[in-house]
């Protein structure tokens, strides 16, 4: 059987903020769009990923990827946004296999009305509480974690 790596003190008080950051830090956010936008954040995050591709438009499994969640969870979610007139959803062209989700014009007009107040937001929960260089930091420990999270990425 395998030692336990407990630990250290500074490893455990380092944890249990970011594991607080991590639960706190979503659910202030997903308040705030709900509140101000109507929107879930991952629905708005979905949204914006299509607002800055190409044609706003992009695969469905690559906007799965993009967006951090399963493809399941997108479909769904696109579900809800094409009631809303938010997305569409249209058969890829160059095989015909898979469908392409595309922002319409009134998703593209939602992102940017909801954009200054979620930035605001972000910016006033995160980044006012960091100098220059604890965000350069903050890039480079989320650049390490991020790939032992989604593998080959």
């Amino acid at each position: 059987m395998a030692k336990t790596r407990w630990l250290s003190d500074a490893q455990q008080q380092a944890w249990r903020r970011f594991a607080a950051v991590s639960m706190l830090l979503p659910a202030a956010l997903e308040s705030q769009l709900q509140r101000d936008a109507d929107l879930t954040h991952f629905g708005y995050w979905v949204m914006a990923m299509l607002s800055e591709t190409q044609d706003r438009a992009i695969r469905m499994s690559e906007l799965a990827a993009l967006s951090n969640g399963s493809q399941s969870r997108l479909s769904h979610l696109i579900a809800r946004l094409e009631e809303r007139g938010w997305v569409r959803r249209e058969r890829a062209d160059e095989d015909g296999r898979g469908y392409l989700a595309v922002l319409t014009d009134a998703g593209y007009d939602k992102v940017v009305e909801t954009a200054p107040g979620h930035v605001e937001e972000v910016q006033s929960l995160v980044f006012d509480a960091l100098t220059v260089q604890q965000v350069g930091e903050l890039d480079e420990i989320c650049a390490a974690i991020l790939p032992r999270l989604t593998p080959g990425c």
